[in-house]
């Protein structure tokens, strides 16, 4: 038996097998979840020109992921309405406008708060507006929510 041969075989043998082998797998920590909003940020009046910063509310998991999420927070006003029965019942309304936030890619860090902001037209409206928020995620699943918000006239 050569044995400087089955020494060099199992040098090459051993660590291979071990890969092999069926140890404990790990599983991916969960990212964290984002919802909208503060009361502060929708149980105000607004007036034209004045702009809505939507905060949004991170629940971080127990366990930190080690990656960052992938996800994108949206949120966009449209009205005006003439009442909230009018907003509810997603009424066709005309002369209906949009005002967005800019996207927001938050990367998941201890602490993070994100916010979007809402500039709201110095020409808009009076009357009761549709706050639109979505979470927009790895394969496009998305959550959204809805909240009202009133623009009033500047005095």
């Amino acid at each position: 038996m050569n044995s400087p041969r089955l020494r060099l075989l199992c040098c090459l043998a051993v660590p291979l097998l071990a890969a092999c082998g069926t140890g404990p797998s790990e599983v991916a920590a969960a990212p964290p979840t984002y919802t909208c909003c503060e009361a502060l940020d929708v149980d105000r009046p607004y007036q034209p020109g004045q702009t809505l910063t939507v905060q949004w509310t991170v629940e971080s998991p127990d366990e930190p992921s080690s990656t960052s999420p992938q996800v994108e927070l949206a949120a966009r006003l449209t009205g005006p309405y003439g009442t909230v029965d009018d907003l509810k019942a997603a009424s066709t309304v005309p002369g209906l406008v949009t005002f967005e936030a800019a996207p927001v890619r938050p990367v998941g860090a201890p602490g993070e708060r994100p916010v979007s902001t809402i500039a709201i037209g110095a020409d808009a409206e009076p009357g009761f507006y549709d706050l639109t928020t979505s979470v927009i995620g790895d394969g496009n699943t998305t959550t959204s929510g809805g909240s009202i918000v009133q623009v009033v006239p500047k005095p």
